[in-house]
């Protein structure tokens, strides 16, 4: 038997999602809670591990119980008591036996926020990175930003030290920014992503908007699959896992 939850989550306090020594992990907190409320020790599975300081609305994670609860929303509820203010169980339903929620992910969707105004805001300062000058050509950012959409080899936006991996190509199905007041949100969604890959691409997307490379540049950095001749990788607390489609 098992349970399905969508978990949001403010990334600050975290060393990110994944079990680790050393510091707190979303992951080790659900359990804790998990466990208290169903009275047996349980292992969380979820659908992304998301970074150090990277936050979640739509995470999605499944735990195999020896009986099911009676009452599914008294059971969320008693999770929301049991964890603390920065994480929330938002659903609680039942899974399939089969259901693995990493490898039966068609896609993951994150947006990253660039705060543009002038001088920083502490309302965004753990949401949106802030980038005051130059100003950012959006327009541009998003131009480039479409070059990405399909299937490619992501090697130049992959993180150095990240762990071996079978391929570095995915399918983008979405790449975008947009504005929305004073904030640029890149928005991307693919079927699967490599370590740091978005914040990798934002770092190079802000170069772009800054006018200090083409609109065509990501395209050379795919060919090249040189992960040094990318930008900087930008800082996590910007970036929100926001879904993950089934």
């Amino acid at each position: 038997m098992q349970l399905k939850l969508i978990i949001e989550y403010e990334g600050t306090a975290y060393q990110g999602w994944q079990l680790q020594p050393g510091g707190p992990t979303v992951q080790a907190v659900l359990e804790q809670a998990l466990t208290t409320a169903l009275r047996e020790v349980v292992r969380v599975r979820g659908a992304g591990r998301t970074d150090a300081g990277v936050h979640a609305c739509g995470q999605v994670a499944a735990v195999r119980v020896s009986r099911m609860p009676a009452d599914l929303g008294r059971l969320r509820k008693s999770l929301n008591a049991l964890t603390p203010d920065d994480v929330a169980v938002r659903e609680v339903s039942v899974a399939d036996d089969a259901f693995d929620p990493r490898r039966q992910a068609r896609s993951r969707l994150y947006e990253y926020r660039i705060l543009t105004a002038p001088a920083p805001s502490p309302f965004w300062r753990r949401y949106a990175w802030h980038v005051p000058q130059p100003p950012l050509d959006a327009a541009t950012m998003d131009q480039a930003a479409a070059t990405l959409v399909g299937e490619h080899d992501f090697a130049a936006f992959c993180a150095a030290d990240t762990e071996p991996v079978r391929s570095t190509v995915r399918r983008v199905l979405e790449s975008r920014v947009r504005v929305e007041a004073s904030l640029l949100v890149y928005r991307v969604e693919a079927n699967a992503f490599l370590k740091h890959l978005v914040r990798n691409i934002v770092g190079t997307l802000v170069e772009v908007g800054r006018g200090e490379r083409l609109v065509g540049a990501l395209g050379e950095l795919l060919a090249g699959r040189d992960r040094t001749r990318a930008g900087a990788t930008a800082p996590a607390h910007g970036l929100t896992l926001i879904a993950v489609r089934y």
